[in-house]
């Protein structure tokens, strides 16, 4: 065998990263496209932890009020880890935020600001604009 025979193969380190860059971007936008369908399916989504207790007052407090909630439970969803992610950029958050809720298509945030809507009064409209409560 000749040295012109033998091929080399050489992996760019910076091409390489890039390449990765690009896929874990890629992997971010489906992510945030399947967050935006599940969104669009109901007038009021909570993406939820079945385990997690302030999820289940935010469930329990439109239940109370007599919303009907779609309720994604992350921890059920072989995607849920990088959903949570997902969730986490649109909060600008770096640690777990759940419960997040959306209502009307618009992102609230997590069970802080929804309790501050409720105690100033601004929930029921938001609920009611959003066609999720009829009183």
């Amino acid at each position: 065998m000749n040295q012109e025979s033998v091929m080399h193969y050489q992996v760019d380190p910076w091409n390489y990263y890039m390449m990765r860059v690009r896929r874990r971007r890629m992997e971010e936008e489906d992510e945030m496209e399947r967050v935006m369908r599940i969104v669009s399916e109901s007038a009021v989504v909570i993406f939820s932890s079945s385990s997690c207790c302030m999820c289940h007052a935010m469930k329990s407090l439109f239940c109370g009020m007599g919303v009907n909630t779609m309720v994604h439970e992350l921890d059920q969803d072989s995607k849920g880890k990088q959903m949570e992610k997902t969730l986490m950029r649109l909060l600008a958050t770096n640690s777990t935020t759940l419960p997040v809720v959306f209502i009307g298509g618009k992102l609230v945030g997590s069970m802080d600001t929804l309790l501050a809507f409720h105690v100033n009064g601004s929930l029921v409209p938001l609920l009611k604009q959003a066609g999720a409560l009829w009183l």
